[in-house]
C-alpha cells in the first residue's frame, strides 16, 4: 500500500489522536519545515509535551523512531538543518535502514543530481551543442547498460521532431554506424563515468571519420570527455547499492530534455508540426474513455 505523505498522514489524523499527540502534530503541522530541523528535545519542548510522547506519535504513524520522522519531513519539505542535511548527503542506504529512510536517501539524491546538474551545466557548451545537431544530417548516440536507455529516450525525442537520430547499444552495431559517418554528423556518447569501452571507442571512431563529437558524463576528466569536441556535464553521486542507478539516470535525462527542447525551439514550426503528426498517428491506439470512465484496461 502506498503511504500518503508525512504532512497528509498528521492532518488526516489529528482527530484521532490523543490530546498531547495532537499538540505535536499541530505544532509540525504549522511549520513542517521548522519542524524538520528541531531535535527531539526542541520539538518536545516547542509542543509542550514529553519526549516520550513525541515517539508514541512516530510510532502510532508506523516509523521506527523520530530520526525516521524528521528525515521523511526533510525530504517532503527540502529543508533539513546541517546534521540532517549531512546524513542524507553522504549516507549511503545501510542494511539496518528502514523504509522511511530509504525513500529519504534516495529522494534526496535523485532531487540533487537534478538541482546540481542544471546549475552546472554549461550554457554555452549546450548551445554549441544544440547548434550542431540542429545542422546535422544524422545523429547517433552510444550507450550501454542504463546509458543505452538515456540514448534510446533522446533518440526517441528527436525522431518525434523529424530528426535522423540512430542509437546503439551493441557494439558491433555502433562502430559500423560510427565509421560510415562524416562532417555533417553528430556523435553523442552517453557514460556515467566516462571509461565505458565501447562508448568511448565508437566515439572515438565517429571522430575521427569527421563527426562533432560530444560527450555526456559524470566525469570531466574521463576518457570519453578529453576525445569529444563537446561536454555535458551531470552531476550525480551513486551510491553502495545503486550505481548506475536512478540518480545518475535522471541527471542525464536532465540535459537530454534540456538539449531536446532546445532544439525543438529553434525549430519550432517544424518541431509543433511533426510533433502534432506524430501524436496522431498514434491516437487511434489509445484506449477511449466512456461516459463511465475508463474502459477498465
Amino acid at each position: 500500500m502506498i503511504q500518503a505523505p508525512m504532512v497528509l498522514r498528521l492532518r488526516g489524523g489529528l482527530d484521532q489522536f490523543q490530546p498531547s499527540m495532537r499538540r505535536v502534530a499541530e505544532y509540525v503541522l504549522d511549520d513542517p519545515r521548522r519542524a524538520a530541523r528541531s531535535t527531539i528535545t526542541d520539538l518536545s519542548a516547542a509542543s509542550g509535551v514529553s519526549q516520550t510522547t513525541v515517539m508514541r506519535l512516530c510510532h502510532v504513524l508506523g516509523l521506527g523512531g523520530y530520526r525516521e520522522f524528521r528525515l521523511a519531513l526533510a525530504a517532503e519539505t527540502g529543508r533539513t538543518d546541517a546534521a540532517a542535511e549531512r546524513e542524507l548527503r553522504t549516507g549511503d542506504i545501510a542494511a539496518g535502514d528502514d523504509l522511511a529512510s530509504v525513500i529519504a536517501k534516495i529522494a534526496y539524491a535523485d532531487a540533487r543530481a537534478v538541482e546540481d546538474t542544471a546549475r552546472s551545466l554549461s550554457v554555452p557548451e549546450l548551445e554549441a551543442v544544440v547548434e550542431a545537431i540542429v545542422a546535422a544530417r544524422q545523429v547517433d548516440l552510444y550507450g550501454v547498460g542504463a546509458s543505452g536507455t538515456v540514448a534510446t529516450d533522446l533518440q526517441q525525442k528527436l525522431h518525434r521532431i523529424g530528426r535522423v537520430a540512430f542509437a546503439h547499444s551493441d557494439t558491433h552495431l555502433a562502430l559500423t554506424s560510427a565509421a560510415l559517418l562524416g562532417e555533417r554528423d553528430v556523435a553523442i556518447g552517453i557514460s556515467h563515468t566516462g571509461t565505458t569501452i565501447d562508448t568511448v571507442e565508437a566515439l572515438r571512431l565517429a571522430g575521427a571519420r569527421g563527426a562533432t563529437t560530444v560527450a555526456l558524463t559524470n566525469a570531466p576528466e574521463s576518457p570519453i570527455a578529453r576525445l569529444a569536441d563537446h561536454v555535458l556535464l551531470t552531476a550525480a553521486r551513486e551510491t553502495t547499492f545503486r550505481s548506475g542507478a536512478t540518480a545518475s539516470r535522471l541527471a542525464q535525462l536532465t540535459v537530454v530534455d534540456c538539449v531536446f527542447v532546445a532544439i525543438a525551439q529553434r525549430t519550432y514550426d517544424a518541431s509543433q508540426a511533426a510533433l502534432e503528426a506524430t501524436r496522431d498517428a498514434v491516437t487511434e491506439r489509445r484506449y477511449s474513455r466512456t461516459r463511465s470512465g475508463a474502459t477498465g484496461i
